[in-house]
């Protein structure tokens, strides 16, 4: 069976390179799967979950927002953060979805609800992903 090379890059460094049949994957414009040979492609990215899929199952990322890059046999994402299922601080997470709830819910105008939506949506991807586990 025919693979792509998946390649996850942070500020931080490397978080994942192996080879996958299958990569699906939200852009900004919407939904992705990724398959070899597929045309090249450079796409921003949501706040969202990663499948990576072969035979052997299928792995998830939380990856928060970024660039994916495609070419027929390699996927690079260099993405602002990226979260293996096993790395999340399930406790940090439920955290901040909790205070960005309560900033949402507020009446005060001094309160940034973009920043509120955007903290709301990374802890919810997050969460999900993490029970994967």
């Amino acid at each position: 069976m025919k693979t792509l090379t998946v390649s996850v890059v942070t500020p931080d460094g490397p978080v994942l390179e192996d080879t996958y049949e299958m990569v699906s994957l939200k852009a900004e414009n919407g939904e992705l799967g990724i398959l070899p040979g597929h045309i090249p492609l450079v796409a921003p990215l949501a706040i969202s979950a990663v499948r990576l899929k072969r035979d052997s199952g299928e792995e998830k990322l939380a990856i928060n927002g970024g660039f994916l890059e495609v070419r027929p046999e390699k996927v690079t994402i260099l993405a602002q953060s990226a979260e293996k299922p096993q790395d999340i601080d399930v406790n940090r997470a439920e955290a901040a979805k909790k205070r960005a709830e309560d900033r949402l819910q507020s009446k005060d105008d001094h309160i940034d609800r973009l920043r509120a939506e955007l903290a709301l949506r990374r802890a919810t991807n997050r969460l999900d992903v993490a029970q994967t586990r």
